[in-house]
C-alpha cells in the first residue's frame, strides 16, 4: 500500500518530527520571535541616529527677519557728517526705508554715540572709527558692525598764531571733542610721537580737556584754550572767526593723505533682526554720497547750512563752510587698511587695548547696493 504524502502543517501549528520533543521547537519559536523583535528595535534605533545625525548635518533654519518699525540714527551736526545732513534733510534715507519710521539723534561725539546705541536708544550711527574700534574691542566683537564709509580728511590741530612747532606744547591746554574720539586718540598719539606724555585724566606734558566743540570755541576766544585738534567745521572756524592757525592738517599724517573722519556702523542685533532695513539705509547713505560727489559747491552748502541752521541755531558763515568742504572727501569706503593702525593710535592713546579687529566690518549689504566691491582688509566681510 502506498505511504500517504506527509501532511502540511496548518498555519499557526507547530510540527513535531520524530527525535524531537514538542518543548524544543516551542523554544525555537521563542527565540526566533525574540530575534525578530530584537531586529525590529535595532532598525528603529538606526533609523533614529540616522535621522539625528541628518538633522545635525542640516543647517539651523535662520531667525525669521522683517523691516524694523523704527530706525534710530544717530550724527552729529559737523560737516564731515555730510551724508547724513544730506540724507535726513532731503529725505533719502527716509525713502528708501518706506514705512519704516526714521528718527535721529545728534550728538557732539563719538563716545556718547557709542553709550547710546549699546544702550538700544539707537540703532547705527554717523561716528568715527575710534569710539567703534573701542566698542568692538570692549564687546569681545559683540556690539557693533561698520557698515560703510561717510567720510575723509576734514581735522586739524589748530593753535594760537605764536605756537610754531611742537616743542612750543610742553605745558599747554588742548581740546579735544571728548576723552576716546577720533579726533582725541589722534591728538594723543600725535603727541606721544612728539616725546610728550599725557594722560586719560587731562595731565601730562601737554593738559588735554576734552571740550565740545562749540565750547572750544568760545574757549579759545577768550584765550583759555591754546589749541585744538577738531573735526570740521569746527578746524575752521577757529582759523576763521577766531585767529588760530594750522600746526597740524591730519591728511599730511597718512599715506596718500587718505584717512576716516566719518563712518557708519550698526548695532549687530538690529542688523541681524533687520537686514532689509539695513540695505535700505545704506541705500539712502549711498544716494547722500553721490550727491554730495555731485553737486556744485554752492548746492553743497546751502543744504548743509540748511540743516546746521536747524540743529545749531545758526549756519555757518560762507567762508567757513567753503573751508571746510574743500578738506573733506566724501567717501562710501571705510579704508578698511587704516584701521590697524587706528587700532595702535588708541593703544599708544591709552584708550583702548591690543586686540584682534578681524569680524569689525561687514561690507557685504554695501557691495550689493553699490554693484562694486568694496574691501574689508581681511578684517571682515565684503
Amino acid at each position: 500500500m502506498a505511504n500517504k504524502p506527509e501532511s502540511q502543517p496548518e498555519s499557526g501549528t507547530t510540527r513535531i518530527v520524530a527525535g524531537e520533543t514538542a518543548s524544543k521547537p516551542k523554544r525555537r519559536r521563542t527565540l526566533e520571535i525574540g530575534l525578530a523583535v530584537g531586529l525590529v528595535v535595532l532598525i528603529g534605533a538606526g533609523a533614529a541616529v540616522a535621522s539625528a545625525v541628518s538633522n545635525n548635518n542640516q543647517a539651523a533654519p535662520a531667525p525669521a527677519t522683517t523691516p524694523a518699525a523704527e530706525l534710530k540714527l544717530g550724527y552729529f551736526s559737523n560737516v564731515t557728517h555730510g551724508p547724513a545732513l544730506v540724507g535726513t534733510s532731503k529725505g533719502l534715507i527716509q525713502k528708501e526705508l518706506g514705512e519704516t519710521k526714521l528718527s535721529t539723534q545728534i550728538f557732539n561725539a563719538g563716545p556718547a554715540a557709542i553709550e547710546a546705541l549699546n544702550a538700544g536708544a539707537i540703532d547705527a550711527t554717523y561716528i568715527g572709527p575710534n569710539p567703534a574700534i573701542n566698542s568692538f574691542v570692549k564687546s569681545n566683537g559683540e556690539s557693533i558692525s561698520i557698515i560703510a564709509g561717510a567720510a575723509s580728511g576734514g581735522a586739524q590741530l589748530v593753535v594760537k598764531p605764536e605756537i610754531n612747532s611742537a616743542a612750543d606744547l610742553k605745558g599747554k591746554v588742548l581740546a579735544s571733542p571728548q576723552l576716546g574720539g577720533t579726533q582725541d586718540v589722534a591728538l594723543r598719539a600725535w603727541l606721544g610721537h612728539q616725546g610728550y606724555k599725557t594722560n586719560p585724566d587731562g595731565s601730562g606734558d601737554v593738559n588735554i580737556n576734552p571740550t565740545e566743540n562749540a565750547q572750544s570755541l568760545k574757549l579759545f576766544q577768550d584765550g583759555k584754550l591754546d589749541g585744538a585738534w577738531l573735526p570740521e567745521p569746527w578746524a575752521s572756524r577757529l582759523v576763521l572767526e577766531a585767529g588760530a592757525k594750522v600746526l597740524v592738517d591730519e591728511k599730511d599724517l597718512w599715506d596718500k593723505g587718505d584717512f576716516t573722519t566719518t563712518i557708519l556702523i550698526v548695532n549687530k542685533k538690529f542688523a541681524a533682526e533687520h537686514p532689509e532695513t539695513v540695505k535700505a539705509l545704506l541705500k539712502g547713505h549711498v544716494e547722500s554720497v553721490n550727491w554730495l560727489n555731485s553737486a556744485s559747491a554752492d548746492e553743497k552748502a546751502t543744504t548743509i547750512n540748511a540743516v546746521l541752521k536747524d540743529t545749531a541755531g545758526k549756519p555757518l558763515p560762507a567762508n567757513v563752510i567753503e573751508r571746510a568742504l574743500q578738506n573733506i572727501k566724501f567717501t562710501t569706503d571705510p579704508l578698511a587698511g587704516t584701521y590697524k593702525k587706528l587700532l595702535q593710535d588708541g593703544v599708544d592713546a591709552g584708550t583702548t587695548k591690543q586686540a584682534d579687529i578681524n569680524g569689525i566690518f561687514d561690507l557685504r549689504a554695501l557691495n550689493e547696493v553699490e554693484g562694486k566691491k568694496t574691501s574689508a582688509a581681511g578684517l571682515g566681510q565684503d
